[in-house]
Parts: structure tokens; sequence; C-alpha cells
């Protein structure tokens, strides 16, 4: 009787194991789709914060050269000194950013000037479809939009 008890002690029934892998399995099943909405939500987030530098970046531009450059001369002109009209006749040495940053998905921003939103310029991405409009993560994602 005493080596029954010791092996049975020593390890769990298969009624046991099953219901460990129930509880588990009802806990994927909650927190998985919680889990897997996170990168896109990041990606967004990302992209916002990227486009408040470049938006920065371009009023220091325009603080030094009297314009914002134009959309010719895109978001290159905060790298390397433009060639073309409008003149950037103070452009800072060294330029206002390292390089010009991808969005999330992989695609360049978007920079137009004048923008059509109200604004200066407009500066954008088209989310994750990589098509204008949508909503949730293929949603556009521009600087007249950061707060929504």
């Amino acid at each position: 009787m005493t080596l029954r008890r010791k092996s049975r002690l020593g390890g769990f029934t298969l009624i046991e194991i099953m219901v460990v892998l129930v509880i588990l399995a009802v806990l994927a099943t909650l927190v998985v789709p919680r889990i897997m909405d996170r990168p896109d939500q990041a990606r967004m987030v990302k992209a916002k914060q990227e486009i408040r530098i470049l938006e920065n970046a371009l009023n220091l531009y325009k603080l030094d050269n009297y314009v914002y450059p134009s959309t010719e001369q895109g978001l290159e002109a905060l790298v390397k000194k433009p060639t073309g009209q409008p003149d950037a006749p103070n452009w800072k040495e060294g330029g206002y950013i390292a390089r010009v940053p991808l969005d999330p998905w992989k695609r360049p921003y978007m920079y137009v000037q004048p923008g059509t939103h109200n604004g200066p310029f407009d500066l954008f991405t088209y989310g994750a479809d990589g098509r204008e409009g949508g909503t949730g993560v293929n949603a556009d994602i521009g600087n007249w939009n950061l707060d929504d």
C-alpha cells in the first residue's frame, strides 16, 4: 500500500492535466486577441510620433529659411540642403534630422506643400493598407488628425 501512495503522490492524473489544459485554452481565447491587436496599435502610435517629430523639424526648417520645403524638395530637405525653389539660404549644416524614416509599414511618409487640411503642409501615411482612406489600422494618419 505504501508504494502505491508514493507513486500516486508523485504525478498528476489525466483529469487534472485535462482541467489545466481547458483553463489554459479558455485564457488563451480571452488574452490572445488582445495581444494580437497590440502590434497594429503600436504601429499607429509610432506613425503619430514620427509625424510629430517630422513636423517639428519642418517648423525648424521654416524658422531658418522663412519657408517650408516644396513638395518636390520633400522631406529630404531636412537631411541635405535642397536644390531648386524655394531657396534655403540659412539651411542648418548637418540637417534637421539624421535620416527620413519610413512609416511603420515600411513606406515613405507623404509630404505635400501647401497643405489641403487647413495647414501649411500635409504630412501623412496611408496606414496599413497603403491606400487613401480606410478605418482602424487602414486609416490615414496625418498631421491634421494626430489627436483622433
